[in-house]
């Protein structure tokens, strides 16, 4: 696979075919595959012990996986990514190496306010991630699919379900039939009856996918929903189908993923609509008699 010159655009065409080729790689190229899109601005840096330390694999699948993609082995598929590494380091890096350097250090506990403070830290990072790498074409063909639509559909569990409810509440200020599903009395399947051919549904749903989340969307699916995914790579189980995938990726700190950078993208894609449907301004509170 050749490279265009252009480290972005090469990159980009690379994970595009992984992303193609994904379902008839073997477990541990899949594997692979993951850790290559959600860690594509650190791949130029990483040795190769290194990335295969963090799939738990041998070199030898990372030398098998680069030869399965046309490269003579991972040097030449690392050089990609080393095209791209003259424009600053994501901040991202930054962050997890310094938690990393604090944790391996054993320089005793951290503080409530060091606890807070690096908490919010990788919030800022991931933050600065999801604004660089965020699709234009992608984004404004989901705001185009809700703006079409006259339902809209939301389908998240667990972790996810706060996006969910947010949506929830600001989509009722448009004048879509708006359809949260809550799962209440576990009655998330029976909801799915009501879907109808047209529809729109928003599903969110990170690794490792809530079940959930994912038999909803089969069935509404299967009665014509258009689906619109808010997941972490374009290999989960909710891409598969989805007519437009939003990947975003929220730090992880001390074991607690943030939910900034999903509730970040969620709030954008509704202000968008908003702007798109040209929303009239309605007061909240009601007026004073005096």
């Amino acid at each position: 696979m050749a490279s265009t010159g252009n480290g972005k655009t090469s990159v980009d065409q690379f994970i595009a075919r992984i992303t193609t080729e994904y379902e008839g790689l073997s477990k541990q190229l899949k594997v692979i595959a993951r850790h290559v899109e959600q860690h594509r601005d650190h791949i130029g840096l990483e040795g190769i012990q290194e990335l295969a330390a963090h799939c738990g694999v041998q070199p030898s699948a990372v030398v098998r996986f680069a030869k399965h993609f046309g490269f003579s082995g991972f040097s030449e598929m690392q050089a990609i990514f080393r095209e791209g590494l003259t424009r600053q380091l994501a901040p991202s890096r930054n962050y997890r190496t310094r938690i990393r350097d604090i944790i391996e250090s054993g320089a005793g506990s951290l503080s409530s306010v060091e606890i807070a403070h690096e908490f919010l830290a990788g919030s800022v990072a991931a933050m600065h991630e999801l604004e660089a790498n965020l699709d234009a074409d992608t984004f404004m063909q989901a705001v185009d699919m809700l703006r079409e639509t006259d339902c809209i559909w939301i389908a998240a569990s667990r972790r996810s379900f706060p996006v969910a409810v947010y949506l929830d509440y600001a989509l009722q200020h448009t004048d879509k039939r708006v359809c949260l599903m809550s799962g209440l009395g576990s009655m998330h399947l029976g909801q799915m009856r009501s879907v109808r051919p047209g529809d729109v549904m928003l599903a969110i749903s990170f690794a490792p996918y809530a079940e959930e989340t994912l038999a909803a969307v089969e069935l509404a699916q299967e009665r014509g929903v258009r689906l619109i995914a808010i997941t972490d790579s374009r290999m989960s189980p909710l891409a598969k189908d989805a007519e437009v995938t939003l990947v975003v990726q929220d730090n992880s700190t001390f074991g607690f993923r943030a939910l900034t950078s999903t509730m970040g993208l969620a709030q954008s894609l509704f202000i968008a609509l908003a702007y798109a449907l040209e929303l009239p301004y309605r007061p909240t509170s009601p007026r004073s008699n005096g």
